[in-house]
């Protein structure tokens, strides 16, 4: 379904695009490419108000602020990050790289992956992950968190399911990535089945453990899960045992504009990992995350 929605809103864009383009263009023509580009990346200007917001909301932050440059640089760097992802890789590629679990002896003993997408987002998201593992032979699940808008207890089932599956191809518990609500949903997993004997290490990416300021204008349920200090984070929390705390590392920025404040990000007790200068969508693409990450099962 998310598929579907952001395929049509991209060719909607392009079709408007192109209309006024060529409206315009015998008459004046820098007006029919202004316009053009507005309607194409009109979405930035959104992008800029977030990052406006986040510069407010980290002011009492711990984590180190970012600066004016910082700031500028990771705004370009999410306008095309953002379109890389949400206008084609999740509409149009989402299933190019299709799970890989076998039937291949060589996946047995080799440790693989399970990955969990964040809001408003699908599988199309790892894409270059998944190209990375498939290329060295790793077995890997990259799930679809449905229904979109749903309570984030809710995905445990599916995660349950790549578990159990990935497990089964390598004989090996898994290594769980995670970008944004994913993290949660990896939690809420952990909690639903006392998974916690059952998986390598978690890796979250740009996930808001505490809740995110931008999710007290959400309506749906699982936006309304992310609100900072909400009765399901403060739950959550409290259901995270102390001694469970060292199986994750968490990746976070002073540049997320989605993520806020900045160490809504980290775990106590965690590996906690910042990376400056760095947005919420791009934070998932980095390729010094990325090669972290899978060193630890000798992917990198």
């Amino acid at each position: 379904m998310l598929a579907r929605l952001q395929k049509i809103i991209t060719l909607s864009l392009l079709a408007a695009a192109c209309m006024w383009g060529l409206a315009f263009w015998r008459s004046a023509p820098v007006l029919a490419v202004a316009g053009a580009a507005v309607i194409v990346f009109g979405y930035s200007v959104f992008l800029a108000l977030e990052f406006a917001a986040l510069r407010l909301a980290n002011r009492h932050d711990p984590a180190p602020p970012a600066g004016r440059g910082e700031l500028v640089r990771a705004w370009a760097g999410e306008t095309l990050a953002a379109a890389r992802v949400f206008c084609w890789w999740q509409p149009f590629r989402s299933h190019a790289v299709p799970d890989q679990l076998g039937p291949d002896a060589a996946l047995l003993g080799r440790r693989g992956v399970v990955f969990i997408h964040g809001f408003v987002c699908n599988r199309g998201l790892w894409t270059l992950w998944l190209r990375h593992l498939q290329a060295h032979g790793h077995a890997f699940v990259a799930v679809n968190l449905e229904p979109v808008f749903g309570p984030i207890d809710g995905y445990a089932p599916l995660i349950e399911d790549a578990v159990q599956r990935v497990t089964q191809a390598t004989g090996l518990a898994p290594l769980l990535v995670c970008h944004s609500m994913g993290g949660l949903a990896a939690r809420a997993w952990l909690r639903a089945s006392s998974g916690y004997a059952r998986v390598h290490h978690v890796v979250t990416i740009g996930t808001p453990h505490h809740g995110t300021w931008p999710a007290r204008f959400s309506r749906v349920a699982n936006g309304r899960q992310m609100r900072i200090a909400c009765d399901w984070q403060r739950q959550l929390e409290r259901d995270l045992p102390p001694q469970q705390q060292a199986l994750f590392t968490c990746w976070y920025s002073n540049c997320d504009n989605i993520v806020f404040p900045a160490s809504t990000a980290t775990l106590p007790g965690a590996e906690n990992r910042l990376l400056r200068g760095v947005a919420h969508v791009r934070l998932a693409l980095h390729a010094g995350v990325m090669r972290d990450t899978l060193s630890r099962i000798g992917a990198a």
